[in-house]
């Protein structure tokens, strides 16, 4: 029987050289996931992380997207890395990181001060996330078939 896709919550840890490693259990995110029904009311979650490697110049995988949403969603580069249990200097680093990798920066910053400072999306950054999040669910939707072969070879 073929997985269903369900939205699952992960995480990112924080100080990770790259979003996340694979002996590392997951912080909060929004990607979909699939899941098995093994009986009725015993699902069991199939996590897939995409990550995308541009040679030396960029990975871009779950953690990052992450990290974009959560600036969009909260205005805060700061902020972001919070809700992700991740240092403010490592989210600084992962935009500088990623502005640096794009033609465009992907996020824009304001200096703090007297009336606070902040972060958006910029258009290009928008665009990297929702391609990113439209190719990791056409990926899992369209690996169902081979994502249920797999499972169905585990042991019980």
């Amino acid at each position: 029987m073929p997985a269903a896709i369900i939205p699952l919550v992960q995480d990112v840890a924080a100080g990770q050289s790259s979003p996340m490693q694979d002996n590392q259990n997951p912080p909060a995110q929004k990607t979909p996931d699939a899941t098995s029904q093994d009986t009725p009311g015993n699902a069991v979650p199939i996590r897939m992380r995409l990550r995308l490697h541009f040679g030396d110049l960029l990975m871009l995988g779950p953690g990052k997207a992450d990290l974009l949403e959560g600036i969009r969603d909260t205005g805060s580069i700061a902020a972001a890395g919070r809700g992700m249990s991740m240092s403010y200097k490592r989210a600084w680093s992962l935009v500088e990181e990623m502005n640096t990798a794009f033609r465009l920066p992907l996020v824009h910053s304001s200096r703090g001060g007297a009336h606070g400072g902040g972060a958006s999306l910029t258009e290009t950054g928008e665009a990297v996330l929702a391609h990113y999040r439209r190719l990791e669910a056409i990926t899992l939707q369209t690996g169902q078939d081979e994502i249920a072969a797999i499972e169905a070879l585990l042991a019980p």
